[in-house]
């Protein structure tokens, strides 16, 4: 197995002065054999493995703050600034991908960095808490909604949502939105006096956070869950924009689970409406989900499909 960046620097010189609380890390990260650590996690299967793991904690007692580091760059600067508020040893672990390079020459202007160690298309480095860089960590959310960094579209309103929410305006009875993010289809699902209640499944915990914030309305009720295991329902619609990425990594399984997650919560009669990039090939799992699929008018960057007619 391959040595972690974590794993060689505990080798190579990091010491730790108390227990070690760590931001975001995703399951199966390596916190090499550890015994004071604990885990701050916001996504929903993440929480779930480091939960079973015995690791979430709120880190009260934390000498030191390990950033496992995000995509998003403007949440990795939150992230980065939360550590240094937080006081004592901070450590810093990302992908080049993920722009650690960036962070490690931000911080340098301000700290000294006490350690290095660059591996694995990576970098894990380690300063003590003082002056915060001098870096933007605010976005500018769509007009009329509340976002933060670091949630999908964070800045502005996906065009394949945009693309589906004229057909979600006329839902009726109990309805469902998988991976309703901050809430943007959600709210024009409330658009109908019809529908008489609205499930939001989300796994991201601050995504739903500002869902919770841009709908405000007493038919909703929030799920932080994963929305591939979620078990609700029976609904008369479902509605979803899915992910199809993990980390930077492409997974078309989740929308996959996604269409058998809607087939398995919908009623008999109820319809499943979906969005999706036009190059993912979800066209086999809706036919073996459900009884009829049709393709509605989409765009060329996106197709929408209205199904019908779950399969148990």
């Amino acid at each position: 197995m391959k040595q972690s960046r974590l794993s060689t620097a505990l080798e190579d010189g990091l010491s730790l002065d108390g227990p070690l609380h760590v931001l975001r890390p995703p399951a199966g990260y390596d916190l090499a054999g550890l015994t004071d650590a604990t885990v701050e996690t916001v996504f929903a299967p993440d929480h779930a493995y480091w939960t079973s793991a015995g690791r979430v904690g709120d880190g009260a007692a934390r000498g030191a703050t390990l950033v496992v580091l995000p995509r998003s760059k403007t949440l990795a600067r939150v992230m980065v600034n939360d550590a240094i508020a937080a006081g004592g040893l901070v450590i810093v672990d990302g992908q080049k991908t993920d722009g650690v390079d960036s962070i490690y020459k931000d911080v340098r202007k301000v700290a000294a960095i006490e350690g290095v160690i660059t591996k694995g298309h990576g970098r894990l480095f380690w300063f003590q808490a003082a002056e915060t860089p001098d870096w933007t960590t605010s976005v500018k959310s769509p007009d009329g909604f509340v976002t933060a960094p670091g949630v999908f579209s964070e800045s502005k309103i996906d065009a394949g949502s945009a693309l589906l929410a004229p057909h979600v305006k006329a839902l009726k009875g109990r309805v469902a939105d998988l991976g309703a993010g901050w809430g943007y289809l959600s709210r024009a699902i409330l658009q109908s006096d019809a529908v008489t209640s609205l499930d939001l499944v989300e796994a991201d915990r601050v995504a739903l956070d500002c869902a919770r914030q841009n709908v405000g309305d007493p038919r909703v009720k929030a799920h932080w869950a994963d929305a591939v295991t979620f078990d609700g329902g029976p609904f008369d619609a479902v509605v979803s924009n899915p992910p199809f990425h993990t980390g930077r990594d492409g997974d078309i399984d989740l929308g996959r689970g996604f269409i058998a997650t809607a087939a398995r919560l919908l009623t008999p009669r109820g319809a499943f409406l979906m969005v999706a990039n036009r190059h993912l090939p979800y066209e086999s799992t809706l036919e073996a989900k459900f009884g009829r699929v049709e393709e509605l008018d989409g765009s060329g960057a996106f197709k929408l499909f209205r199904a019908t007619r779950p399969k148990r």
